[in-house]
């Protein structure tokens, strides 16, 4: 083809620039206090272009003009995050002040951190934003429930971030935007730039600080997107009970059409997601939540999904998400197809998927129950292959579970993995808890006996011998479980006593063999299977050992008996 005017053809926006910065010219949409604040907080205003709230359509034009990012074939923006393709959990850290410094609970998980060097690392964050073309600001909220929810203001230098959070947090209309005012909570994301790891306090050159009384958080020397996520989720952690006296979770939910609500906790792996995604069921949200006086709502507008071994057949809903909006994160594709290749972990494991809950068709929307729980699923995959399927648990077994936490690592998960390796991650989200474990257990447990609401434990993981020997559990007999949970069979159903842990586990359930519900009768080597279940009795007894000075006797009771 010959073109005329000498020039092969390119979209208008390229050839007639001024079309293209129609939107930049006066993408900030700051007004007044909002401009006063950017100037105050020390933003060279005559220097950096802020971009408010800018659209998904032209957050992807930045990333692939700016960042390298690419367009999947499927439409989602594919992005990296550098050199840290997870969480810094070692590097998080809590600044000690006298607001909040009695509410903590300071150790391991919430490092302290002092005033000083919390200013000296918010200035940095600001200097290498200033020496940035562009700053991308995304105002938001966390918590569908207006009663409940922040105003939360996100300021970043890549358009991925931008575009992430405007997938994660709830977008507001542009009537809320105009009269967003004031927010709560402030992230400063510059994780492009190192932090000092000279400064008092610092272990390396990632940093991820929070401070309770300015309510804000910087973002140093890591460009990984989860961390603003969970950091607006610790934040809530602190908050829904300290401030408002509601229950925060790390968890899924979803709800029948009589509006029954069913709350899902389990770490990685236990199929969480997976179970909470039901066709006959609506889906309130993923992964975080506030049970609060009110009902039950949803922290997150979007999900953030894992997407190593993705497919349409396993995870059809997910799969159908990833459309134009979503983004990508070190996710491998084919450079000449720019298909996505889920199977490929040459960059991480842990590739993900951050997209609106919109994109789900049978999300709840507004995420928002208006009713108290009825059951409650506690999951763990137990790799010892000796807990049953399903139990029902006591008010006091569901605090020992909720403190307990476990699951199990497989081997193959991990180098040097060699055996089951168990994993007891307090309230099933022991990163992200700020308070004492055992304040979270004692509201959960007042708000199941105030609205009567049954708990389950269900164990997804081997059965008939443990890894290696054994064989998962179906997901079809885990789905029946899970049916039967919903419609009140299980509820009615005969009982027996489980051994070495003391569960109520069903003598029968339609469409589960017997064997399969009592694990003793699975494994053909008896002693062996005694061997595993106080081995594995043992080890819960040791991790439980942090909270017993601080739990009802009962509770302390209520777990395994060696």
């Amino acid at each position: 083809m010959v073109y005329t005017h000498g020039t092969p053809y390119v979209t208008p926006h390229i050839l007639h620039k001024h079309y293209a910065q129609a939107f930049d010219a006066e993408a900030s949409g700051l007004i007044g206090k909002d401009l006063e604040y950017f100037s105050q907080a020390g933003f060279d205003m005559d220097r950096i272009q802020i971009k408010r709230n800018a659209p998904p359509a032209v957050l992807y034009e930045e990333a692939i003009r700016n960042e390298g990012a690419i367009i999947a074939s499927s439409g989602a923006l594919i992005n990296f995050s550098g050199k840290k393709t997870g969480r810094s959990p070692k590097d998080k850290r809590i600044v000690y002040e006298e607001t909040s410094k009695d509410e903590i609970w300071w150790g391991s998980v919430n490092i302290k951190m002092d005033e000083h060097t919390f200013e000296i690392n918010r200035e940095r964050a600001i200097d290498f934003l200033n020496t940035r073309d562009n700053v991308y600001v995304f105002d938001g909220f966390a918590g569908w429930d207006p009663k409940y929810r922040i105003k939360v203001r996100v300021i970043c230098a890549r358009a991925y971030h931008a575009l992430f959070m405007n997938n994660m947090l709830i977008r507001p209309t542009e009537e809320e935007l105009q009269n967003f005012g004031d927010p709560d909570f402030i992230i400063y994301n510059a994780g492009q730039f190192p932090a000092n790891r000279f400064t008092k306090g610092m272990s390396s050159t990632t940093s991820v600080e929070i401070n309770f009384k300015r309510m804000e958080m910087v973002i140093l020397g890591t460009e990984y997107a989860g961390e603003m996520k969970k950091g607006i989720f610790s934040v809530m952690h602190y908050l829904q009970p300290v401030k408002f006296g509601q229950l925060s979770l790390h968890s899924s939910a979803n709800v029948g059409e009589a509006g029954d609500v069913t709350l899902f906790f389990g770490l990685s792996g236990t199929g969480k997601t997976t179970l909470s995604t039901d066709s006959r069921r609506k889906l309130i949200g993923d992964d975080e939540h506030v049970w609060s006086d009110d009902g039950v709502f949803n922290i997150e507008g979007g999900c953030y999904a894992k997407c190593i071994n993705l497919s349409a057949e396993k995870e059809p809903e997910i799969f159908s998400a990833i459309r134009f909006g979503s983004v990508l994160e070190n996710v491998v594709y084919n450079p000449i197809t720019r298909v996505p290749d889920y199977d490929d972990a040459s960059i991480t494991e842990n590739t993900r998927c951050a997209y609106p809950i919109e994109f789900i068709p049978n999300a709840q929307i507004p995420c928002h129950v208006k009713s108290q729980p009825k059951n409650i699923i506690m999951l763990t995959c137990d790799a010892f292959g000796v807990l049953p399927p399903v139990a029902k648990l006591t008010p006091e077994q569901a605090s020992y579970h909720f403190l307990a936490g476990y699951t199990s690592k497989t081997p193959g998960t991990e180098d040097g993995v060699l055996e089951p390796i168990p994993t007891f991650s307090t309230c099933y989200s022991a990163p992200f808890i700020v308070l004492h474990p055992g304040r979270y257990a004692e509201m959960l447990a007042e708000r199941m006996s105030k609205n009567n609401v049954d708990c389950w434990l269900i164990n997804t993981g081997w059965t008939g011998g443990k890894f290696g020997s054994g064989k998962r559990c179906p997901l079809k007999y885990t789905r029946r479980i899970v049916d039967a949970v919903h419609s009140g069979e299980l509820a009615k159903a005969e009982y027996e006593t489980f051994g070495v842990f003391n569960l109520q586990i069903p003598t029968a359930l339609e469409g589960v063999p017997r064997e399969l519900l009592n694990p003793r009768l699975a494994w053909a080597n008896t002693e062996a299977f005694e061997r595993e279940v106080r081995k594995l009795a043992g080890m819960f007894q040791k991790a439980f050992a942090l909270y017993e000075n601080d739990v009802d006797e009962k509770v302390r009771l209520a777990g395994p008996r060696v």
